[in-house]
């Protein structure tokens, strides 16, 4: 009797998130994972490591296209774009308080210029973008990675 009742409570703990994992990502449309990965973009970069930060955007674009524009306090832009389609992975160096995301392209896909600059403008490709985040877990960055696999498969 009692070995039966851990079975069913084994088998419920296995089913219950694996239920809840299929039903959240079946209603998940394009606008909901879209409203999803700049959310969770949105609320986990970290810009406190950088004093002379004045301002930043980051969103991940209906066209597909990942922005961020870093504005400096002495007016300094920096700006970073790529489309989804040149994403070839994402990867996280760091723990679930605060570490680096990293977006690598296939090839130096990503838009990298600056604006304002005193030592010029400058107007380059890369293939790493790299951002400081926060309070990234495991799950939010495994949903964040299942979010841009559904926007990228959108567009091919």
């Amino acid at each position: 009797m009692v070995k039966s009742i851990l079975t069913k409570a084994k088998i419920l703990v296995i089913l219950v998130p694996m239920a809840f994992c299929c039903a959240f990502s079946y209603k998940m449309g394009e606008k909901e994972w879209l409203d999803w990965s700049n959310k969770c973009l949105l609320q986990t970069f970290d810009a406190s490591n950088d004093t002379k930060l004045k301002k930043w955007e980051i969103e991940v674009t209906p066209q597909h296209f990942v922005h961020l524009r870093k504005t400096y306090q002495h007016g300094k832009q920096e700006y970073f774009s790529f489309h989804l389609t040149k994403l070839d992975s994402v990867n996280y160096l760091g723990d679930a308080t605060n570490g680096q995301l990293k977006f690598k392209t296939i090839n130096d896909d990503i838009i990298v210029q600056t604006y304002d600059d005193p030592k010029g403008n400058i107007d380059s490709m890369a293939t790493t973008l790299t951002i400081p985040v926060r309070d990234m877990t495991p799950e939010k960055l495994d949903s964040l990675n299942d979010a841009l696999d559904f926007l990228k498969a959108k567009m091919q």
